[in-house]
């Protein structure tokens, strides 16, 4: 079976004809949605008729355009509202485990600081302090600077969440303390996809991390990747952060 053959045709179908609403803003009309799926125009009348009818499609004027329907928006809500982002991420965090052998971790963004919701420890005598629960500074960290690049996604965002929160802490004589530094930090995260933590927390320690966005426009958590310097080199950290983007966005942000 190739990437885009289906199992059942019929619920593919349908699947696509969500997605192709869910980028019409607009609405679509017949027609148009005849053109982009391929579809014949008997047989997509029929799949938006059962959308339609569960809610998931929505024509307010006969025969006029069609919409994303309201019970669609419901779902999601509904699926937000009770997510279990621990039980999602975890098996995520496994995998990382299992490829890299390092300590990671998933938190999220809690006003100036991080919290971790949970770690996976490496196989190694030496075990990173972290703890579930244990809170630190966004801005010194991997996975917090990786969440403030995207909550705060422009250089003036950073720089007021930095003076409403300053002055910056030093952890280290690594750590970012200056707003302008920390909003070019930012900027460079986002074009590069991924955060490093350069002993910027804690001296001898090292991070690569990403956000997680679950199809929305600002992160829900990060993900971080751990190990002491001396097994996290410059060239070994960055093949670690470039495989740990490509690992969320197969396994998570896909």
């Amino acid at each position: 079976m190739t990437e885009k053959e289906s199992p059942v045709g019929s619920v593919d179908r349908a699947l696509r004809i969500i997605q192709l609403l869910s980028e019409s803003g607009q609405g679509a009309t017949l027609e148009e949605l005849v053109a982009r799926s391929g579809l014949p125009r008997s047989s997509l009348h029929r799949l938006l008729s059962a959308l339609k009818h569960r809610g998931f499609a929505a024509q307010p004027e006969p025969n006029g355009r069609y919409f994303l329907g309201t019970e669609m928006l419901a779902a999601a809500f509904r699926y937000y509202d009770r997510l279990d982002l621990r039980a999602l991420v975890h098996p995520v965090l496994l995998r990382l485990r299992a490829e890299f052998n390092e300590t990671v971790h998933m938190a999220v963004l809690d006003g100036v600081e991080i919290v971790y919701l949970d770690k996976v420890e490496a196989l190694h005598a030496i075990t990173m302090s972290s703890v579930i629960g244990g809170r630190n500074p966004a801005h010194a960290t991997g996975v917090g600077k990786a969440l403030l690049s995207w909550t705060y996604p422009t250089d003036e965002a950073v720089q007021l969440w930095a003076s409403m929160h300053g002055p910056l802490s030093a952890r280290t004589r690594h750590t970012i303390t200056s707003p302008g530094r920390l909003a070019e930090e930012m900027r460079l995260i986002r074009e590069q996809g991924y955060a490093l933590d350069l002993e910027e927390s804690e001296d001898g320690v090292r991070c690569a991390a990403v956000p997680i966005f679950l199809g929305r426009s600002t992160p829900v958590a990060g993900i971080s990747v751990t190990a002491p310097k001396d097994r996290f080199p410059q060239v070994r950290l960055v093949e670690v952060a470039t495989r740990l983007r490509e690992i969320v966005a197969e396994e998570i942000d896909h």
